[in-house]
């Protein structure tokens, strides 16, 4: 059931969030030793390490969180007949949209301490898009509210 606008917000969110795997969140070059750490969705590393530096850090909570949400947006595009289900599922879906800003907050804290400190970090586009995903879950949850109360107005008139 593609055209409702519920169902195009649904889409949209998905592909956010799987964009989200690609896309680097996160980061920092330090001037001094041109050392640059990159924090993407599954590894918060240094882009050019030195002899010194320390090893990659796997942030498989990022990704999973992210592809959860993905799933869980297109099987609530598959549950057009139970909006309910749908409301569930949307809120569902709005407690993993925050755990994936919440565990990009906490790497990229982590990536701030592997290089100098005084110097911060830019946050990219791998973490604005889970911002907007959220603003697309919040919308498709008003309009899966507003079909199941004219579908009740509808149940009224009968």
């Amino acid at each position: 059931m593609i055209q409702r606008i519920q169902s195009v917000f649904l889409l949209l969110l998905a592909l956010a969030m799987l964009s989200v795997l690609f896309l680097p969140i996160w980061s920092k070059t330090d001037p001094s030793s041109q050392q640059t750490v990159v924090l993407t969705a599954t590894s918060l590393s240094f882009a050019n390490p030195s002899p010194n530096s320390v090893g990659s850090t796997t942030t498989w909570p990022i990704a999973a969180l992210a592809a959860i949400s993905a799933a869980v947006a297109l099987f609530e595009i598959a549950q057009y007949r139970n909006r309910f289900n749908q409301l569930k599922l949307g809120m569902l879906n709005f407690l993993l949209i925050v755990g994936t800003i919440g565990a990009g907050f906490y790497y990229s804290g982590v990536g701030e301490r592997m290089v100098n400190i005084k110097v911060p970090g830019a946050f990219e586009a791998g973490f604005y898009l889970p911002t907007l995903a959220l603003l697309l879950n919040l919308l498709a949850n008003r309009f899966i509210r507003r079909d199941e109360q004219l579908v009740r107005s509808m149940d009224r008139l009968r």
